[in-house]
C-alpha cells in the first residue's frame, strides 16, 4: 500500500489479524547479506557555526567559495553570492573578518586533521570585495507601518536595525556619540578596524532607509516616555560604556588612574596624541591588548604642563595639540593578567603581536595597591603572583613586587552608563532580558541586547540584534506568546528554500517519509536535525582528508620601537585564489559536499547521483531501496557524516 492510500484508508494496519510475531527490527539489523537499515541523509549543524555567537552559515558560504554551491543567477560573481549568504547573519563581514577572535575556528573539526579552516580570512576577503564592488542591501518590498526605536548605534543596535528594516519596519537609531559604530569605532583602534571600511558597512544599512540621530542621549535629551509614545517597539543596545576601576587601595581619586574604555575613546576620537613614559595596563582581554599596543604607538613627549597630561585629555578636559611638533619617544608598556599568558582571554595572535611590538606581558599576577608619590599621583602598582580558583585570584604569599609607572589603566570589565535610565537599571549597571531579549517587566514593547545585558564579543552583540529583531517583528505581528528558541540557535540552511531558489521545490510537500526513493511529494529520505544537533568529528570519515596547509593572510609584523607612530593596518586580505582554496579545506561537516564516495563504494549500485537538472546543495545523491541491502558502507565512507543508517522495513 502506498503512502497516499495509507493515510486515507481507515482500515490500514501495519500488523494484520493472525500476526503472532512481534517484529523487533532492532534484533534483525544484520541477517546474512542484508539488514533492516537504509541510508538517510541527515543535516546537522557544523561546530564552526555552533560556536559562532552570531550563528553564521559558515559551511554555506565556504561551499560557495569552493565552487560547489553555484550562484542561482547567471552572471552573479561567487563573491556576491557568498556576501548575500554572510549577511543573513552578520551585516559586517569586513569588520568581523578582521577583529573577531574566531571561536568558529577553535571549534572547527579540521583541527582533528591538520589545522582549522581560515574562516575569518575568507570572511574578510568577501567583505572587502563587497565594499570594493559597491554591494548594497535592498530596501524592503513592503512597509509594515510599524516604527521601532533602536537606542545605541553599535554592533547590536545596527544589526537589529538592519534586520528590522529588512522586515519592512521604519527604524530610527539614536546614538549619544557623534558617529555610529559603538565599540567598533570608539573601542577598537583604526589600524584594526579601518574607518573607511567601517563607514562603508554602516552606510549600507543607512541606505536601506534607516534614520540615524547622533548626539542624542535617551533619558537625558529625550525621555523614555516620549520614546514609548513615538514608537511601537524599542530595542536597547546602549553597550557597556563605563569601565571598571581596580578594586584595590589607592585607586579611587588618583588622577593618573584611568579605565581602558576612556583611554581608547580619547584615542579614537583623536584627542589623545601621546602618553607617559611608563604605563601599566591591568586586564588580559582584547581591550587591554589594544590599550598597551596603542600606548606603544603613541609614544611620549617631555612635558610639564598639567593640561597636557594623558588623564586630562582622557577625561575630556582638554586635547593634545602639540604632538606633531615634538619628538616622540618610546613607551615602556606593561600588561598584567590574573591568568597565565597562555590562558589570557585575548586572542593568541593579538598577544603575539603585542609581544613582538615590545609590550611586556606578565601573567599569573594580581594588583594589590596603587602606590602614590608626595603629590598624590600613582608612582607604582604593587602586585604579587597568584593562582586562580575559577574566577577568583588567590595571592601567593611572599611574592610581592612593584611595577613603577606614570599611568595605570584598568581594563578589567565594563558596565552600562545608565544616566537617566534608572528604571531600566538592574542594580548592577545592566538591563535584564530573557532569552527572547525582552526587557523584564516591559516584555510587551521593550527589548535589549549586546553588552548592556552581557558584555562579550562584537559578534555576540550582532547575534543578539538578529534574534531580538525576530522577536520584535513577531511581537509587532500580534504574536503574544513568542515561540521558544531552538536548542541550536543559528541561521540554519534550509533545503526547501534551496530548492525553491532553483525552481526545484516539490509540488506537494508532505515532510519526511520512509521509503521515498520513487515518491515526488517529499524531499527524498532527508532529515533535518540541525536545530537540535551539532555534528562531532567522530561522526566524520577523517581518513578522506589529506594534510593541506592553511592559506594564511599576509600580515605586517612590526618589531620593537618600529611601532612608534605606525598606525597602518596589520592584516591584509587573501587573494581570490587563496580564498577559494581555503574554502576547499572545509570538510562540510553535516552536509554533502559531492565527493562521490557513497556512489563509488556502494557494492549494490544502490546509491546514485541525482539528475543534474534536479540537483541542489543537500540533494546530490539518492538511494534505490530496491537495490539497497543496508550494508552501511555508504555511511562509513561519507567524509561529512551526512549519511546515517536509519531503521527501515
Amino acid at each position: 500500500m502506498n503512502r497516499e492510500n495509507a493515510s486515507t484508508a481507515l482500515n490500514y494496519r501495519r500488523y494484520k489479524d493472525g500476526d503472532i510475531e512481534w517484529k523487533r527490527y532492532e534484533d534483525k539489523i544484520f541477517q546474512a547479506g542484508w539488514s533492516h537499515k537504509c541510508p538517510t541523509y541527515v543535516h546537522k549543524t557544523p561546530p564552526c557555526q555552533g560556536s559562532c555567537p552570531s550563528g553564521h552559515d559558515i559551511r554555506g558560504w565556504l561551499a560557495i567559495a569552493r565552487g560547489m554551491d553555484k550562484p542561482p543567477v547567471d552572471g552573479m560573481p561567487w563573491q556576491e553570492y557568498a556576501f548575500r549568504r554572510m549577511v543573513e547573519a552578520n551585516p559586517f563581514p569586513a569588520a568581523m573578518g578582521r577583529v573577531c577572535p574566531a571561536p568558529c575556528e577553535d571549534g572547527c573539526n579540521r583541527n582533528e586533521v591538520d589545522d582549522f579552516v581560515g574562516i575569518n580570512s575568507v570572511e574578510q576577503y568577501v567583505g572587502d570585495w563587497a565594499i570594493e564592488n559597491n554591494m548594497s542591501f535592498p530596501r524592503p518590498s513592503k512597509e509594515t507601518g510599524h516604527k521601532v526605536a533602536v537606542i545605541g548605534g553599535g554592533p547590536a543596535g545596527l544589526a537589529a536595525a538592519f534586520f528590522l528594516r529588512r522586515d519592512g519596519h521604519a527604524v530610527t537609531v539614536f546614538e549619544s556619540l557623534p558617529e555610529l559604530g559603538g565599540m567598533m569605532r570608539y573601542g577598537i583602534p583604526g589600524y584594526r578596524t579601518p574607518r573607511a571600511m567601517l563607514d562603508a558597512e554602516i552606510g549600507r544599512i543607512l541606505d536601506m532607509g534607516v534614520e540615524a540621530r547622533c548626539g542624542v542621549r535617551i533619558g537625558v535629551d529625550i525621555s523614555i516616555d516620549q520614546i514609548d509614545k513615538d514608537f511601537d517597539a524599542v530595542f536597547w543596545a546602549i553597550g557597556a560604556q563605563k569601565g571598571r576601576g581596580l578594586p584595590v587601595d589607592g585607586w579611587d581619586g588618583t588622577p593618573n588612574c584611568l579605565t581602558g574604555v576612556d583611554f581608547l575613546r580619547a584615542f579614537n576620537e583623536g584627542r589623545l596624541k601621546y602618553v607617559t613614559q611608563r604605563i601599566v595596563v591591568v586586564g588580559g582581554g582584547d581591550t587591554s591588548i589594544d590599550v598597551a599596543s596603542v600606548a606603544r604607538r603613541l609614544g611620549h613627549i617631555s612635558t610639564t604642563r598639567e593640561k597636557d597630561r594623558p588623564e586630562s585629555v582622557v577625561l575630556g578636559h582638554t586635547a593634545h595639540d602639540v604632538a606633531g611638533t615634538a619628538a616622540r619617544q618610546g613607551v615602556k608598556s606593561v600588561l598584567t593578567s590574573l591568568f597565565p599568558i597562555e590562558q589570557m582571554t585575548a586572542a593568541e595572535h593579538e598577544r603575539q603581536d603585542a609581544l613582538r611590538e615590545g609590550v611586556e606581558i606578565k601573567g599569573g599576577v594580581m594588583p594589590l595597591e596603587v602606590l602614590k608619590d608626595a603629590n598624590g599621583r600613582a608612582r607604582a602598582l604593587r602586585m604579587c603572583a597568584c593562582t586562580m580558583d575559577g574566577m577568583r585570584p588567590i595571592p601567593t604569599e611572599g611574592t610581592e613586587f612593584e611595577i613603577e609607572c606614570d599611568l595605570v589603566v584598568s581594563a578589567i570589565g565594563q558596565t552600562g552608563d545608565m544616566t537617566g535610565l534608572d528604571s531600566l537599571d538592574n542594580g548592577r549597571g545592566f538591563i535584564e532580558a530573557d532569552r527572547l531579549f525582552r526587557v523584564k517587566g516591559r516584555e510587551a514593547k521593550h527589548f535589549a541586547g549586546g553588552d548592556i545585558i552581557r558584555p562579550h564579543l562584537l559578534t555576540t552583540a550582532i547575534g543578539h540584534g538578529s534574534i531580538a529583531a525576530e522577536s520584535i517583528s513577531k511581537a509587532l505581528q500580534g504574536i503574544d506568546d513568542l515561540p521558544k528558541r531552538p536548542r541550536v540557535d543559528v541561521h540554519h540552511f534550509n533545503l526547501l528554500d534551496e530548492l525553491r531558489g532553483r525552481g526545484l521545490d516539490p509540488e506537494k510537500f508532505e515532510g519526511p517519509a520512509r521509503g521515498t526513493s520513487e515518491a515526488d511529494f517529499a524531499v527524498h529520505n532527508y532529515e533535518d536535525r540541525s536545530f537540535a544537533e551539532i555534528i562531532p568529528h567522530g561522526d566524520l570519515f577523517l581518513g578522506h582528508f589529506p594534510y593541506k596547509e592553511r592559506n594564511r593572510r599576509p600580515e605586517i609584523h612590526i618589531e620593537g620601537d618600529q611601532v612608534l607612530g605606525n598606525f597602518q593596518e596589520r592584516i591584509k586580505s587573501l587573494t581570490e585564489e587563496a580564498a577559494q582554496d581555503e574554502g576547499k579545506r572545509c570538510m562540510s561537516c553535516g552536509m554533502c559536499f559531492e565527493c562521490d564516495n557513497c556512489v563509488i563504494f556502494c557494492p549494490q549500485d544502490a546509491v546514485k547521483r541525482t539528475k543534474k537538472s534536479e540537483r541542489a546543495v543537500g540533494r546530490y545523491v539518492y538511494t534505490d531501496y530496491i537495490r539497497c541491502i543496508g550494508c552501511h558502507i555508504c555511511a562509513d565512507v561519507c567524509p561529512t557524516g551526512y549519511i546515517d543508517m536509519g531503521l527501515g522495513e
